[in-house]
């Protein structure tokens, strides 16, 4: 409970921030809070939101925003035997509370009822922590009048950078990676759609299957 508060803390504080992002950009309030309860997934969040402020359309933003979230995929098969047992509206619930901070905390415990509780209590206790936070930023959103003197567009890149970054500074391969998609996302910015940029940018990948000596 200790640990996991510290993270449902962080977790609002950025809820607010998306909350108010939001809805400061144009959008209506019940935007981030009802995506934040249904896709409840924030760098993904953010990247969609963001496609949205800069004019992408939602099909370009929801592409955006799957694509940056199919990790949960394997999140979830690392978790799966704490995610509900046989009841299909509990593994459904358990397969929405899945993130990186709930897995990472489940697999540090040593035995399996550690990591039931672990997912759980963790889980729950950050989709109420976010959702808290969203509502709390949208409805501050419509308050804060003129953004740009606060500069509050810089927030969706920044928040990106910071998820990013850890795996940036530890993995050459996946920074290579991450050099070279942001390179062409550069490179098209002017001629293709909001969002777009984005997708491209998964070219880099290319790079990531390559030796050292390669580079």
């Amino acid at each position: 409970m200790r640990d996991s508060a510290l993270v449902w803390l962080a977790s609002g504080v950025v809820g607010v921030s998306f909350g108010a992002i939001s809805v400061a950009g144009g959008l209506p309030v019940w935007v981030p809070v009802a995506m934040s309860l249904i896709v409840y997934a924030g760098s993904a969040q953010f990247s969609a939101v963001g496609v949205l402020l800069a004019g992408g359309g939602p099909l370009a933003a929801a592409a955006t925003g799957l694509l940056l979230n199919t990790r949960t995929a394997a999140f979830s098969l690392a978790v799966a035997d704490v995610l509900g047992g046989r009841s299909r509206l509990a593994r459904f619930l358990g397969a929405h509370l899945v993130t990186d901070e709930t897995v990472a905390f489940t697999l540090a415990q040593p035995d399996p009822v550690r990591r039931r509780a672990a997912f759980w209590v963790n889980g729950l206790g950050l989709f109420a922590a976010w959702n808290v936070g969203v509502l709390a930023g949208a409805l501050a959103g419509t308050a804060l009048g003129d953004t740009a003197k606060y500069g509050l567009d810089a927030a969706f890149p920044a928040v990106l950078v910071a998820l990013v970054l850890p795996t940036l500074r530890t993995d050459a391969r996946i920074r290579r990676c991450a050099l070279l998609g942001a390179a062409l996302a550069l490179a098209v910015t002017p001629a293709v759609p909001a969002g777009v940029p984005v997708l491209l940018a998964l070219a880099g990948l290319v790079r990531y299957g390559r030796k050292e000596g390669a580079a």
